[in-house]
C-alpha cells in the first residue's frame, strides 16, 4: 500500500524476488479491494501521520485479519489509527543504525541475531504503541523500532528492510511472507524481454519511435528493445552532444553503436543550445528543468528537419523507476510522493508528451540492476552493461554554482561550507550546506559512520565531506560567486578524467557502483574551485553508501588533481544515501 514513499515499488520488487506475486495499491484502497491478499505491507512516506492532509488508509483493513506489516510511515500509521501516539523525534535518524532486539518469540524476527545493522530514514517516531502491541526492538535514537500485536497479526518496523543496507532485511521479509502470511513461492519473472517487446508493440501501434540515446545502460537497452520489437525501419536514434559530457564520451558512443551493427544512430552537436540557457543559473532544479526542456526543443527541431513530425513518430526514453520516484512519482501518486530532484526526462515538456500519449518508456518500471539483467538476457557486452551510471543532465549537475560570495564559518565539529546540495531525509527533499571536516584520517570507515551521526545531530546539514589535500586551510577559504562556464566545465572534465583513469588502472572502479566527481566553488586566491570525490556502493540507486578508497590511491589521486592550478583542494564525500543523494544536485 503506497503512502508516497521513495521505496514503495522497491518493496513490491523485493517481494517478487522472493517468489511471491505482489501488487501496489493506493493506501486509501477500501478493504473490499484487498480481501484477496495473503498479506499487506504499508510503505514509508514523507508525511507526518498527525498532519490533517497526510495519506491514510481504511481502518477496516487493520481489523480484517489479514497479516499487515507497516514500514516506517506504515508503522506510524498503524499506531495512529489504533490509538497510539506518534510524535516528532528529538532528532532525525537517517542512514546506518543498529537494531537491538529485546524480546523472543516474534515470528517477524525468527532466527535473527539480537544486534543487526539496519537503514533508517525518519523524523517522527512511535512514542506510545497502541494497546495490545509489544515493543520488539530499539536503536540508540528510536526506542520503538519494531512492534507487534500477534493476536491481530499486525506488525511494524521503523527501519527499511527492503533496502540492501539492512543486512537482515530479506530474512525479515521472508519471515513475514512465509512464516506469517503462509505465502508460497509461485512467481516466475523469466522471459522479461519477450514481455517488454510485446508491450512496446502494443504501445507503439503503427507509430515509429525516435530516441535520444546517451550511450549509457538505460537508454541503450531501451533503444535496442524497441529496435528488436519494431525493426530498424521504425526506430531511429540521435546522440546529442550537449557540451556537458565527460572526456571521450562522444567517441565512446560512436564506437558503441557502430559495434552493435546498427546504422540508426547519428550524432548531433548542440553545445550552445544547452550552455546558453544555463548562463547565470545556479539552482539545481532550474538546471534540470532547462536541460530537459532544451532536449524537447532539440527533439522538435530534429524531427521537423527530418520530416518526422507528422504524427507517425513518438519519443522513446530510457527512463527507469528511480527517475520517476525521485521526480515525485507517477501521475497517479504525485500528491503523496516528495520531489527529490526532477530528472530531465520528467520536466513539464516531457510530462505534456506523456499526457498526449507521445512517449514510450520500456524500462520505466525497472531498477538499474534489473536493466543490466535485461541487457544480459539480450546478449549485450559487459563493457556496456557494467558502465558506471552517468546522469542525463551531464556535468551540469556536478558543476555546482553560487549566486553570491560567502565565507566559510566554524560549525559544530567542522566547517560550514555554504555550497548547498540535495539530500533525502525522511523520504523528503532537503537542500542544505555541507559540513567539512579538516582532515581525512586513515580510519575512514569509522568516520563514515560518524558522518551519519553528524548529519543527524546537526540541524541544517545533509552532507559531510573531509579534506584530503588543500592549498589553504578550510577556514581561510570562501565560496566564490560562480556559474557554469566553458572554463569550469573543462576543469571538471580534467579532474574527472584523472579519477576515471586512475580508478580503471588500479581496479578500484570494480569496487564501486558509481564515482561522481563534483566541482564546488570553494577556494582562495586564484584557485577558486575544489574537487569532491564521491565513490559510492549501491545495487539499485535507491540507497547507497560511501565507499572507502585505499589510502595510497586516494592521496596519489589527490596529488594529481592538485597539479591543476585552478584547483584549491580535494575533498571526500563521506555521506550515505540517505541522508545525502548520490549526485549533489
Amino acid at each position: 500500500m503506497d503512502t508516497g514513499g521513495q521505496y514503495c515499488h522497491l518493496i513490491a520488487r523485493k517481494v517478487r524476488e522472493l517468489g511471491v506475486s505482489s501488487e501496489v495499491f493506493p493506501s486509501e484502497s477500501p478493504i473490499d479491494a484487498l480481501r484477496h491478499a495473503k498479506g499487506i505491507i504499508i510503505s514509508g512516506g514523507p508525511s507526518s501521520v498527525y498532519d490533517h492532509s497526510s495519506p491514510t488508509m481504511d481502518p477496516a483493513v487493520l481489523s480484517a485479519g489479514i497479516p499487515t506489516l507497516g514500514i516506517c510511515y506504515g508503522q506510524q500509521l498503524i499506531t495512529q489509527l489504533l490509538g497510539g501516539d506518534v510524535r516528532k523525534g528529538d532528532k532525525g535518524e537517517f542512514g546506518l543504525a543498529f537494531l537491538d532486539l529485546h524480546t523472543t518469540g516474534s515470528r517477524l524476527f525468527a532466527g535473527l541475531a539480537d544486534h543487526q545493522k539496519i537503514w533508517m530514514s525518519h523524523r517522527d517516531l512511535v512514542a506510545v504503541p497502541p494497546t495490545g502491541f509489544r515493543v520488539l526492538a530499539s536503536t540508540t535514537t528510536c526506542a520503538t523500532a519494531a512492534i507487534e500485536d500477534e493476536a491481530r497479526r499486525l506488525y511494524g518496523v521503523q527501519f527499511h528492510p527492503e533496502v540492501v543496507h539492512t543486512t537482515e532485511g530479506v530474512r525479515i521479509l521472508e519471515n513475514f511472507l512465509f512464516g506469517i502470511c503462509d505465502c508460497v513461492k509461485d512467481w516466475n519473472p523469466a522471459n522479461r524481454v519477450a514481455l517488454i517487446e510485446d508491450q512496446i508493440r502494443e504501445r507503439a501501434g503503427e507509430r515509429s519511435v525516435f530516441f535520444f540515446v546517451s550511450g549509457g545502460v538505460d537508454s541503450t537497452v531501451a533503444f535496442l528493445l524497441c529496435l528488436e520489437a519494431l525493426g530498424s525501419e521504425r526506430v531511429c536514434g540521435v546522440y546529442v552532444d550537449t557540451g556537458l559530457m565527460r572526456q571521450g564520451e562522444t567517441d565512446f558512443v560512436e564506437e558503441t553503436f557502430a559495434g552493435l551493427g546498427h546504422d540508426v544512430v547519428t550524432i548531433e552537436r548542440a553545445e550552445e543550445e544547452f550552455l546558453g540557457p544555463l548562463e547565470g543559473v545556479h539552482e539545481p532544479e532550474l538546471k534540470r528543468h532547462i536541460i530537459g526542456e532544451q532536449f524537447v526543443k532539440v527533439q522538435e527541431r530534429i524531427m521537423a528537419a527530418r520530416g518526422l513530425a507528422d504524427g507517425t513518430w513518438i519519443l522513446g526514453q530510457g527512463t527507469i523507476y528511480p527517475d520517476t520516484i525521485e521526480s515525485g512519482g507517477s501521475a497517479r501518486d504525485q500528491s503523496k510522493t516528495a520531489t527529490i530532484k526532477t530528472h530531465h526526462n520528467r520536466v513539464p515538456g516531457i510530462q505534456k508528451l506523456i499526457e498526449q500519449g507521445l512517449i514510450i518508456e520500456p524500462l520505466a518500471d525497472f531498477y538499474k540492476d534489473e536493466v543490466r539483467e535485461i541487457g544480459r538476457e539480450m546478449g549485450l557486452s559487459s563493457a556496456l552493461l557494467d558502465r558506471h551510471p552517468f546522469p542525463g543532465p551531464g556535468l551540469a549537475i556536478r558543476c555546482l554554482c553560487s549566486a553570491e560570495e560567502h565565507p566559510v564559518t566554524r560549525f559544530s565539529e567542522g566547517w560550514l561550507v555554504p555550497v548547498h546540495s540535495v539530500g533525502v531525509q525522511g523520504d523528503s527533499r532537503s537542500y542544505a550546506p555541507v559540513l567539512a571536516i579538516d582532515t581525512f584520517p586513515s580510519a575512514a570507515a569509522r568516520l563514515q559512520d560518524e558522518a551519519t551521526e553528524l548529519v543527524n545531530r546537526s540541524v541544517g546539514v545533509n552532507r559531510v565531506m573531509a579534506c584530503v589535500a588543500s592549498r589553504e586551510p578550510i577556514g581561510r577559504q570562501k565560496v566564490f560567486a560562480s556559474y557554469i562556464t566553458h572554463g569550469r566545465l573543462e576543469l571538471l572534465r580534467r579532474a574527472d578524467g584523472i579519477v576515471r583513469e586512475m580508478s580503471r588502472e588500479s581496479g578500484f572502479d570494480k569496487n564501486v557502483w558509481q564515482f561522481p566527481v563534483i566541482l564546488i566553488p570553494l577556494g582562495a586566491g586564484e584557485s577558486r574551485d575544489s574537487v569532491v570525490l564521491r565513490p559510492i556502493g549501491s545495487v539499485d540507486g535507491m540507497t547507497a553508501d560511501s565507499v572507502t578508497m585505499p589510502d595510497g590511491l586516494l592521496h596519489a589521486m589527490a596529488g594529481r588533481i592538485l597539479e591543476i592550478p585552478e584547483v584549491a583542494g580535494v575533498y571526500y564525500d563521506l555521506t550515505h544515501k540517505p541522508p545525502g543523494t548520490i549526485e549533489w544536485e
